[in-house]
């Protein structure tokens, strides 16, 4: 898997790619990562990427022709996405993540700044994608969660795929409540279930666990999970 983060602030991105499941999978060549300051390609005597905007208002926007000529700059994977992180996106999603980690070679991911970017540039845009509903300081932010969220679904990242498969969002549903060691800590107890040894009633507990979350913290999924589940129940 190939990333190209097209970035005003390449320093961002050092620190987090460089520690934990992120440096070992990109030291062991699961992913590359490709940083792209769009400065260097502006023609402007200053190096200048942003102006202001035609018909007034507040704030800056970032140019087209650096963004233009730093995408164009990249080798073209067969299986490419050039992502716009932007508030006006998508929400950034498990399933999102999952297609992308599952069907594609190369992406593109283009930092948002200031008040946004010129129009243009969704020429060059296959999606937007936003963290949710509210405002940033700049597109490194959600970028590095998108990285974070695809490269921890490639394969020989995670030591344990089968974990992947249970954790929160991968079914739907929330992940139920887990607990180590000590079995007892200031008076709170593990449930004797997860001590009984009995992998089929510990499943089960974990089941109902999931649903009875899911439902009270997260409505929103527990609907949508609903609606699926009688859906596939229907066309059985």
């Amino acid at each position: 898997m190939r990333l190209d983060v097209i970035t005003l602030f390449p320093d961002f991105f050092t620190s987090p790619l460089s520690g934990g499941l992120l440096g070992k999978a990109l030291n062991k060549g699961i992913a590359q990562v490709n940083l792209v300051n769009p400065r260097d390609f502006s023609e402007s005597k200053h190096k200048k990427v942003d102006d202001e905007p035609y018909g007034g208002g507040v704030g800056m926007l970032l140019k087209p022709e650096p963004i233009f000529a730093a995408v164009e700059s990249l080798p073209q994977l067969p299986k490419r996405e050039v992502v716009l992180m932007s508030p006006q996106g998508r929400p950034l999603s498990q399933s999102i993540l999952q297609i992308l980690a599952d069907q594609t070679e190369q992406i593109v991911i283009i930092c948002g700044q200031y008040e946004g970017v010129d129009e243009r540039v969704s020429h060059l845009v296959t999606q937007e994608i936003s963290l949710g509903d509210f405002v940033l300081t700049c597109g490194e932010i959600p970028a590095l969660a998108l990285i974070n969220g695809v490269i921890r679904l490639l394969p020989g990242t995670v030591g344990n795929e089968a974990s992947l498969k249970g954790e929160s969002f991968a079914q739907g549903l929330l992940d139920y409540p887990q607990y180590t060691r000590p079995s007892v800590f200031r008076n709170l107890e593990v449930p004797a279930v997860l001590l009984s040894g009995n992998h089929r009633e510990i499943e089960i507990w974990r089941e109902r666990e999931q649903i009875e979350r899911t439902k009270k913290r997260r409505p929103d999924l527990w609907e949508k999970w609903l609606d699926l589940h009688n859906s596939v129940q229907e066309n059985l």
